[in-house]
């Protein structure tokens, strides 16, 4: 978009853009809370019912490369209304399902319409705000969407659920959709792809579909199998984008530092941030005793102190600092928070052992992400902004698919190790151990990112200095 695009409509194409983000972030979560009530009502097993959650994630983990990539191609906001109209039409099939095998379908074509809808929006925010500053504080806005967005779907889940039916966890989505699509429309400025001339890669996309998909499969039911299966067609994917004439995913983007740098950091931060929420629900429920809703309430602090430092001074800590400094602080100060939760036990309070770490997470996650998605994007040609934006995206669900899997494994196997002890010390021991490995995982993060990523001090114009409206 042109540098001189209205403050007021570029503003408003930010929200629109970060709206929409936002309630395909939280869809992932919010269904998590109201499995109980969806089983009771529609009659699934218990194996069938992680279907639910899984063909949501196998479907949007493994479209997201594609659909950035079909972005530069055919027009970023053409595949972004696209994908959020096949989003909010199957939010209405799967409200209104009566059925099982209706509502994992329609689960499928959420995440479907949600990697299409989502991959771009990076690339497209990065193309709206050309100016360094203007564009970090536009990041702060979209990643306080992508790291508060879970811990909102939890509060959403539990209080639709209790208040009213699981069938409003999927139709509150209605209303949020169809306002976003006539707003977008209106105010969302239309780009020019480069073309289909030159084809797409279709044996590319084949490759990595299936292996992004066969590893969030293999992650999620533990299946050796397809985890071997992934890697193996992940290899072959990267022999043919070194070879194919119109890759799917240039490895040119490879040899820029910062785009390489920044996806690695972006896997180890997310497992240890994701899983982390996977495990404090389990241990607010199981160990302390709260109910659904009191357990989605129990994280709101963290969304609101992402909102404060995203929103509130990341940008500016950035123009001041440079992103990798805030980057590593942030960072550091999760790790502070995981290793505070390593001393939680049975006779553990909320606002004593659970509060303390949440705030000091949430703050430097709140820094740490715009930072680390800066980073990711800073470099990146004009032509690939979409396949960047989709890269990044794919990276941040292969780092919560991995470390959920492996928190909860940890956490299991710890627990059952323990067995002759009191059930609910043997849990909380097995959840120490889970909180000690996603401290693991952020400190491998700050180690990688300290030796990768570049030192750089930030570019401050008169223009970059200026205070920026949105």
């Amino acid at each position: 978009m042109a540098e001189n695009h209205p403050t007021r409509s570029r503003g408003l194409a930010l929200a629109v853009l970060c709206a929409a983000s936002l309630m395909v972030v939280l869809d992932s979560s919010i269904v998590a809370v109201a499995l109980p009530a969806i089983q009771a009502d529609l009659g699934f097993t218990s194996a069938g019912l992680s279907w639910v959650f899984t063909a949501y994630l196998v479907a949007f983990g493994g479209l997201l490369l594609l659909s950035g990539r079909l972005g530069d191609l055919l027009g970023r906001r053409r595949v972004f209304l696209g994908g959020l109209g096949l989003f909010t039409v199957a939010s209405l099939i799967a409200g209104l399902a009566t059925d099982a095998g209706v509502l994992v379908a329609a689960r499928f074509a959420q995440g479907v319409g949600g990697a299409l809808a989502s991959a771009v929006v990076l690339g497209m925010i990065v193309m709206m705000y050309p100016e360094p500053r203007a564009r970090a504080k536009a990041i702060g806005v979209y990643s306080f969407t992508q790291a508060a967005g879970a811990s909102i779907g939890l509060i959403a889940g539990g209080a639709l659920t209790q208040a009213l039916s699981w069938h409003w966890t999927f139709s509150v989505n209605l209303p949020i959709g169809v306002a976003a699509l006539l707003l977008a429309v209106r105010v969302v400025e239309a780009d020019r792809g480069t073309g289909l001339r030159d084809g797409l890669d279709v044996l590319g996309a084949v490759l990595v579909t299936a292996a992004v998909m066969l590893g969030v499969y293999g992650i999620s039911a533990s299946s050796w199998g397809a985890l071997v299966a992934a890697v193996g067609l992940l290899a072959a994917f990267a022999v043919w984008q070194a070879k194919a004439r119109t890759p799917l995913l240039p490895l040119r983007l490879f040899k820029i530092r910062a785009v390489a740098g920044a996806n690695v950091v972006m896997v180890l931060m997310v497992a240890g941030m994701l899983g982390f929420q996977f495990v404090t629900a389990l241990y607010l429920q199981q160990v302390l005793g709260l109910d659904a809703l009191e357990t989605g309430v129990a994280f709101l602090p963290v969304p609101l102190v992402i909102a404060v430092a995203s929103l509130g001074f990341a940008d500016k800590l950035a123009a001041r600092f440079g992103p990798r400094a805030v980057l590593l602080t942030g960072l550091g100060l999760v790790i502070a928070g995981l290793l505070l939760l390593t001393r939680v036990g049975v006779d553990g309070a909320y606002f004593v052992d659970v509060l303390p770490p949440l705030l000091l997470m949430g703050l430097g996650a709140g820094a740490a992400i715009p930072a680390l998605m800066g980073l990711a994007m800073a470099d990146v040609p004009a032509a690939d902004t979409g396949v960047a934006s989709g890269l990044i995206n794919t990276t941040q669900q292969a780092g919560a698919a991995v470390g959920t899997a492996v928190l909860a494994a940890v956490a299991a196997s710890r627990t059952k190790s323990l067995s002759a002890l009191d059930h609910r010390e043997a849990l909380a021991a097995g959840f120490r151990l889970a909180y000690g490995v996603s401290a693991g995982f952020l400190i491998a993060a700050v180690a990688l990112g300290g030796v990768v990523l570049a030192r750089r001090p930030p570019a401050v114009s008169t223009l970059q200095s200026r205070e920026l409206t949105f």
